[in-house]
């Protein structure tokens, strides 16, 4: 690829130093994705420069106009601290004209809530777990169809934010109290749906037309007690995941089981009118019913993350990943609109 000038948007507080030296893991956590992405597209030789937003468009509008990007590479996941907000970025730099990596707002907006994503896929019939939202200062009454146990989580909310042990439900009181807790500490709707034991999936699908669907992943939950479920420890503790034995890799399979996991996962990306890159969220239940949990667009690309590791196994190595999200940014622009 030839030298660009890239701007990579991120959140302010997750702006990366030039080494890692002196940091802990957990620090090097915090920013692990905009450090590799940053280091890695300047050691391919690109000019990048990174910027904090969050607060203030302005800041944006300029470095565009300074610096001139061929593309921007937007790591931002919500905006004046609003997940839901991410999309406007986006249809900024559309407006702007500008090539940017990553989902279109409509694919954003279609996924980022996850009722709204659960019932567009079910009309494709594709199983997923029976649910109710349960929207801000309302009372808490679960519908007589939604049987115990659930998980409750945040409606609009990803990275496991807010979800620990006590998210898996088995009484109303409990549900209630959980409900309370998303709509108290995380501030925002909650939906509660079907618990379903089984095992973690995870479909990183690559693409804007023509889409490349990577080897179906598996999050392992070592030693672990109590439920299966990827908490916010699982997601974003190392020590945690160290002494527990928290892994992930290529899900041990049958052909033919994988060849339907990876169909299904092409089948939401487009129902749900993805493009750019993202990652689709499974549970396979021991009878072998699969159920989509979740649409993840502009997941984690951390060299360590799942999307980065399974292109790893897939022969496309981490620079070559990087290249191939720019590229799909720059053909869209020059296809001249977004998805849909």
């Amino acid at each position: 690829m030839r030298r660009l000038r890239v701007l990579v948007l991120m959140h302010p507080d997750f702006m990366p130093p030039d080494s890692t030296d002196g940091y802990t893991a957990r620090q090097i956590n915090e920013w692990k994705t905009e450090y590799d992405v940053v280091s890695t597209l300047r050691a391919a030789g690109h000019d990048v420069r990174p910027l904090g937003a969050q607060e203030e468009i302005k800041p944006v509008r300029e470095e565009i106009e300074n610096f001139k990007p061929h593309v921007v590479f937007t790591l931002l996941e919500q905006f004046h601290n609003e997940p839901t907000y991410d999309q406007h970025v986006a249809s900024y730099l559309e407006l702007m004209q500008i090539p940017y990596t990553g989902c279109n707002p409509r694919g954003l907006i279609l996924a980022r809530g996850k009722d709204l994503s659960k019932t567009l896929v079910h009309h494709r019939r594709i199983a997923v777990p029976a649910f109710a939202v349960f929207p801000m200062r309302r009372k808490v009454k679960r519908p007589a169809r939604l049987a115990l146990p659930l998980i409750v989580k945040s409606l609009n909310e990803d990275g496991s934010r807010g979800i620990s042990q006590a998210s898996v439900v088995d009484t109303d009181e409990k549900l209630a109290e959980r409900v309370a807790f998303v709509h108290e500490r995380i501030g925002t709707a909650a939906i509660a749906e079907q618990y379903i034991e089984g095992r973690e999936l995870y479909v990183g699908v690559l693409g804007n037309n023509r889409l490349r669907v990577l080897p179906v992943w598996e999050l392992k939950f070592g030693t672990m007690g109590g439920q299966a479920i990827a908490t916010e420890k699982v997601k974003h503790d190392p020590g945690y995941q160290e002494r527990v034995g928290i892994v992930d890799g290529p899900a041990n399979l049958a052909p033919e089981v994988r060849a339907r996991i990876q169909r299904t996962a092409k089948r939401i990306y487009r129902t749900l009118g993805l493009d750019g890159y993202a990652r689709i969220d499974f549970r396979l239940s021991a009878d072998g019913t699969l159920y989509f949990i979740e649409a993840n667009p502009n997941p984690e690309i951390a060299k360590s993350q799942e999307f980065a590791t399974a292109a790893r196994y897939d022969g496309l190595d981490y620079p070559g990943l990087l290249h191939r999200i720019l590229a799909l940014g720059i053909s869209r622009a020059n296809a001249g609109a977004s998805v849909g």
